[in-house]
Formats: C-alpha cells, structure tokens, sequence
C-alpha cells in the first residue's frame, strides 16, 4: 500500500456566481497560473494542493463549484464535508457583491455548521473599475464574524495568503478537537 504522503486532509470549496474569478483563484493558488479565456465551470471541478502548516502536511482538496443556476443542484451536495468555504465576488460587479448574502444563506442550509468562512473580493487589481468599495466587503464579513481579503488571481494580491490563512483556521479548529 502506498505511504500516505500527507497529515491531514481538508476540503474547501470556491462558491460564488459565475464569473467573479473562482477558477482564477484556485488555478493561481494551485498552479501558480492565470488564464485570461474565460470558460465556465461545468458542474464541478477540484485541484489539490499540499501545504504545510505548523510542522503538519495538509492536503488541501480545492472544489470550484459552478456559479450558475442552473448548476445549483449538483453543487449542494458539494457542501457536505467541506471544512472551509471561500465566497467570492467581484469588485467590479455590484450583483456578485449582493448575492453574497443568498451563498451565506446556502452554507447555512448545505454546509456544516462549524465550516470555516471567508469572503474574497476578486479583480482588486482593476481599481479603475471597482464598483463595490472595500469597506463594504469587510462591514458584511465582520457582520457574519468571517475573514476578508481582497484579492487578484490576475496580480496574484493575496491569494496565497487567503488559502494559508483559511487552512490555519481549520487547523486550529480541528487541533483543538484533537486530544493528544
């Protein structure tokens, strides 16, 4: 049998609507990558990426979920199992910005309840187009007790920093879980 190559496994998962820059951000934190041809997400897909935090290998399994209605179904069960959910909007983009508070509402019904939270406003590179300030971005999160960044998968402006920091939350939580 093959050795295990990692400590823990902890699964996340990208949600947010279409085109806020989800793929973007996963393909950036995993393979260091941007891609500028825009194709949706059919469904779902995933990346893995081994990281290590405070002396521990973690294997972080990064679902993209689709944005789209018409997906929705299938993207619910993703929920289940998730340790930590990134909800993403884009800063140019008021709609994306208002529909954060119906995806909240999906992790409340879908996820479970201890899941770690954060929200990510994406495209911060494009200051020229912002159309949601930053302080709007940090009033809703401090509102649902959850961390915010701002980030460009296209500048690469945080995005490393969220995973780490969102992999160090669950870590804590489930260290804490763990008796020695």
């Amino acid at each position: 049998m093959a050795k295990k190559t990692y400590d823990l496994l902890f699964k996340l998962l990208l949600i947010g609507d279409s085109g806020v820059g989800k793929t973007c951000v996963l393909f950036r934190f995993s393979d260091d990558a941007f891609n500028t041809t825009f194709i949706s997400t059919i469904g779902i897909d995933f990346k893995i990426k081994t990281v290590e935090l405070q002396g521990k290998k973690i294997k972080l399994q990064i679902w993209d979920t689709a944005g789209q209605e018409r997906f929705h179904t299938i993207t619910t069960s993703y929920y289940r199992g998730a340790m930590g959910i990134m909800l993403v909007y884009d800063i140019t983009n008021t709609k994306s910005f208002e529909n954060i508070s119906k995806w909240l509402r999906n992790i409340d019904e879908h996820a479970n309840e201890d899941v770690e939270r954060m929200l990510l406003g994406n495209k911060c590179d494009m200051e020229d187009k912002r159309i949601v300030p930053k302080a709007k971005g940090e009033q809703i999160a401090r509102e649902h007790g959850i961390r915010f960044f701002e980030t460009s998968a296209k500048a690469n402006i945080n995005i490393e920093k969220a995973f780490l920091t969102l992999a160090e939350d669950i870590l804590r939580k489930v260290s804490s879980g763990m008796t020695d």
